[in-house]
């Protein structure tokens, strides 16, 4: 699908939107909008029922997306890889040693592999000095390796945002169908968004984000102050000792500010955060059963991404990348990395490490890594736990955590 046609059916959609939100006009009488009698379709003049009937639409929409992504990921509680990653993938692309990454247009979807994610989170500070933290997530899901237009795009997306305070996790979920312009992603100029939930520049270096749930919203710009940068084998990112892989790569280096609208009031905060790109087929080994990812942003400028895939079948598969202030890398492989949990937390009716040790001795790195609220569960359709963190010891700093299959 062309730029041109998806930036239509986006347009589309947002006027089908903005002419639903517009003043209703005048409702007939006696127009029954429940479920249970003749009336069950309103008379097309009212606008109440159209709002009604929208409302009825979406939710059902979104029950069927849920189903559909979870038939293409998995579910979180099978036995196998956590969310299906490491199920086969038979006629989707597998990433490949020395691929050479195009820009902008890799900022944007790739259809042919069946999972990719635009993933942001950000450590934040009020003027008080009270700390924050903010996640915008938008995953895209393949049942088919290839987009076609309209309602038989195979493209299914998810929307998650989250702000997290010392003691409350605002959480929110989006669904959306590819094809019909309810969500998508434009290289160039950058767009990414689910219905009204935005990440959007002339390109990725300076960006307006927004997203909203029942309780929270919030609106952020951000400003890139240093590269975009690779991990693993210039972006070929290996995932297990069997060789599956993703392509991987970061910007870590935003400085963003704004407003969060959280139920005692709007809260003006700035910070740093740290967007992820990363999209794969087949990621993870079939008994990769969970991770646990860490990023850290030192107060010395420096910066480090290290994760653990847990297996369920062998020694755990771990992996690191060393960011200098000025964006030099330094990739580490399996068995440099590691991290103890120190202390669990009963979280949603699970126990869940929230303050950990991490070591990554080549670069003299012996930290804690401590939650600044343990209650950071993402309850949504695939369950995890993601929350700003306090690095103390060999180096301070503040970052994010995120871990799966708890």
């Amino acid at each position: 699908m062309s730029v041109r046609t998806r930036e239509r059916l986006r347009c589309s959609w947002r006027a089908w939107r903005q002419r639903r939100a517009a003043p209703a006009r005048p409702v007939l009488p006696k127009t029954n909008l429940g479920l249970d009698g003749p009336g069950l379709l309103p008379h097309p003049r009212s606008g109440d029922a159209l709002s009604v009937l929208w409302h009825r639409f979406k939710f059902l929409l979104s029950r069927v997306i849920s189903v559909l992504f979870l038939a293409v990921v998995g579910s979180p509680v099978a036995a196998q890889s956590f969310a299906g990653l490491g199920s086969d993938a038979e006629g989707f692309a597998q990433p490949e040693r020395g691929y050479v990454f195009d820009f902008p247009a890799d900022h944007g979807a790739h259809p042919q592999y069946r999972i990719e994610w635009w993933y942001l989170t950000a450590n934040l500070q009020a003027e008080d000095g009270t700390p924050y933290g903010l996640q915008w997530t938008l995953f895209r899901s393949a049942m088919a390796p290839e987009e076609r237009p309209g309602w038989e795009s195979p493209q299914l997306w998810l929307g998650h945002a989250a702000v997290t305070t010392q003691d409350a996790h605002f959480v929110a979920e989006r669904r959306a169908r590819g094809g019909i312009g309810q969500a998508g992603v434009i290289a160039d100029p950058f767009e990414a968004w689910i219905d009204d939930w935005q990440m959007a520049g002339a390109d990725m270096q300076q960006m307006r984000m927004t997203a909203s749930g029942d309780d929270f919203s919030y609106d952020m710009q951000l400003i890139a102050t240093g590269p975009l940068i690779f991990h693993g084998e210039a972006g070929y990112s290996q995932k297990s000792a069997s060789g599956r892989a993703s392509y991987y790569y970061s910007l870590p280096f935003f400085e963003i500010t704004g407003t969060l609208s959280l139920p005692q009031g709007d809260i003006e905060v700035s910070g740093n955060a740290w967007l992820d790109r990363e999209w794969a087929s087949q990621p993870l080994g079939a008994s990769q059963v969970s991770w646990d990812w860490f990023s850290m942003a030192f107060e010395d400028g420096n910066r480090l991404m290290g994760f653990t895939l847990r297996d369920s079948a062998g020694p755990d598969y771990t992996a690191a990348t060393w960011i200098t202030a000025e964006g030099e890398t330094t990739a580490f492989a399996d068995g440099a990395f590691t991290a103890e949990p120190l202390t669990q937390s009963d979280v949603a009716g699970r126990s869940v490490p929230t303050r950990w040790r991490a070591y990554l001795p080549e670069k003299g790195v012996d930290v804690t890594v401590e939650a600044i609220n343990p209650q950071a569960w993402m309850a949504t359709s695939i369950p995890y736990w993601e929350g700003p963190v306090t690095i103390t010891g060999s180096h301070a700093g503040r970052g994010y955590l995120e871990m799966t299959g708890y």
